[in-house]
């Protein structure tokens, strides 16, 4: 039976129109890292490797562990030395982001690396050393489903950052998260679905159980 992680996992599940509050658990990533507008060729290069490298782990572990699954969809971790050309003036030269795919848990490191080898002949030259397999551990966080183009963000990062967070109180950590869950190639921008994740702390002090002192 093959499995699709993003119907699976929970942390793929969204509202539209709700900001939802949930931990995501540590989760392995094919990564890639790069900088500039994603539009480019850098972002092409790294896609070129993510995916033959995407593919050849799952039909490893069709084939070696008897264990078959859809490749999960593109993801990306995006930010910036000043986050406001991310969320609000969207200079995209000025972005710096990871492109990622995540491996499925019962996948060993062994098979993703002998994985790898063998898609060698279908990345270019070089491009390959930039690729890694590494944990992300996100924690808590708020996430949110965007439809529509890429560019039409910023009003729902905006809601997030001044009015969602402050008002939970809470403060952002770590990196803002897209989950791609429209292919861009053959659906148009105003019917693209996209997972905004972002990873938050509380800024409130930590209540002390019934009967015990405060902390000092």
């Amino acid at each position: 039976m093959k499995v699709d992680p993003k119907k699976e996992l929970g942390s793929y599940r969204v509202t539209r129109g709700a900001w939802r509050d949930l931990v995501v658990p540590p989760m392995r990533y094919l990564m890639v890292d790069g900088q500039g507008d994603p539009n480019t060729a850098a972002y092409a290069e790294a896609l070129s490797v993510l995916y033959p490298v995407a593919y050849a782990t799952k039909f490893a572990s069709k084939q070696q562990l008897g264990r078959d699954y859809v490749v999960p969809p593109l993801e990306a971790l995006w930010w910036a030395d000043d986050m406001a050309a991310f969320t609000t003036r969207r200079d995209k030269s000025a972005w710096r982001w990871t492109a990622m795919i995540l491996v499925p848990d019962w996948v060993p490191a062994d098979l993703v690396d002998a994985a790898r080898n063998k898609a060698a002949t279908k990345v270019p030259a070089g491009l390959l050393e930039r690729l890694r397999l590494e944990t992300l551990d996100e924690g808590r966080c708020l996430q949110r489903l965007h439809v529509g183009s890429y560019d039409d963000e910023s009003p729902l990062l905006a809601e997030l950052h001044d009015v969602e967070v402050p008002a939970r109180g809470l403060a952002l950590t770590g990196r803002h998260h897209e989950i791609y869950l429209s292919d861009a190639r053959r659906v148009e921008p105003s019917k693209l679905r996209t997972i905004l994740r972002q990873p938050v702390v509380s800024t409130q002090p930590v209540q002390a159980a019934s009967g015990e002192p405060p902390s000092l």
